[in-house]
């Protein structure tokens, strides 16, 4: 089976070809025997009840500083293709949001990775939400009287953006820290979003611990471990990958939400769990293909393509 297959994603020329899970989808695509097509998320356009984007043909290849070849620009009607790609990064803002209501045009018809309906709905904070046994106490809230009291009960804290990423404005306030005032007038300067908060996790020092699930099912893992010295663990504030196993704590919450993912079209996820607690569910654009590959041999980019055909040959 041969699949026209385009890709939404943030540029390609800076990527990280030994990181990037985006290259990797696409180099396994390519391997067997996929027509690619690469565009960015400002290229993609609805006109006279078609969605469309002006992109290149796409070739990759494992060669720092000349992994990609591009064809001749052109303009595709993507609901004539058999599968888009919606890969690019967070933000979760409104641009982000607007990709997904004009995706969601074309699926199922054309077979978009995520289903954006439902990547729109299952934001990686808010999702966890719905599995209350799985994750630390947790708050959504603006007010900064309502995080306080929070603050008070639980002591030790970590405050972030709701719909953040990477790591970036990430905060653990310990019981001693006196900045929550400054950095919620810092926050809500800043866009109207609530915020989350969680209790503190003494257990990230041990790493937080990426799990790779497709169509619903576990296909391995990963621990970031933070630097000495810093709370985040993700690897794009320096956070080290290490081999992981998945425990029988990990297996029951991927048991508990992974039905929840298969039935809702989300074929390509990563979640967060921290000690015995889901942290996040991860359905944008996640990432840890490429070091579960090096650490085990698993490949996760077959899997999630071989799921993809099944669902094409439908």
């Amino acid at each position: 089976m041969s699949l026209k297959v385009a890709i939404q994603m943030d540029p390609i020329g800076p990527i990280n070809i030994d990181a990037d899970s985006t290259f990797r989808i696409a180099e396994e695509a390519q391997k067997r025997g996929h027509q690619l097509f690469y565009y960015t998320p400002d290229r993609l356009f609805w006109e006279d009840g078609r969605v469309k984007a002006r992109g290149w043909p796409l070739s990759v290849r494992r060669v720092k500083g000349d992994h990609f070849t591009l064809g001749a620009e052109a303009e595709i009607d993507l609901g004539e293709w058999d599968v888009v790609w919606l890969r690019q990064d967070p933000p979760f803002d409104m641009g982000y949001i607007t990709t997904t209501h004009l995706l969601e045009r074309i699926h199922p018809r054309t077979l978009v990775v995520n289903d954006p309906f439902w990547v729109r709905n299952f934001p990686e904070k808010l999702l966890v939400l719905q599995f209350l046994d799985l994750i630390p106490p947790t708050m959504i809230a603006r007010d900064l009287a309502t995080i306080r009291a929070f603050k008070q009960a639980h002591g030790d804290i970590i405050l972030k953006p709701l719909y953040g990423n990477g790591g970036a404005g990430v905060f653990r306030l310990d019981p001693n820290d006196r900045n929550l005032a400054s950095l919620h007038e810092m926050f809500t300067g800043m866009s109207r979003e609530p915020l989350i908060v969680q209790k503190f996790l003494p257990d990230v020092s041990k790493g937080d611990k990426r799990v790779i699930l497709v169509n619903g099912e576990p296909v391995g893992a990963i621990n970031r471990v933070p630097q000495v010295g810093e709370t985040r663990s993700n690897m794009h504030v320096g956070g080290r990958p290490e081999k992981v196993t998945l425990t029988p704590r990990d297996l029951e919450i991927c048991a508990a939400i992974g039905p929840t993912l298969r039935d809702h079209g989300q074929i390509f996820v990563g979640i967060d769990i921290i000690g015995n607690y889901l942290t996040e569910i991860n359905v944008t654009s996640p990432t840890g293909i490429q070091e579960l590959e090096r650490f085990d041999g698993t490949n996760s980019a077959e899997r999630i393509w071989q799921v993809i055909e099944a669902k094409r040959a439908e």
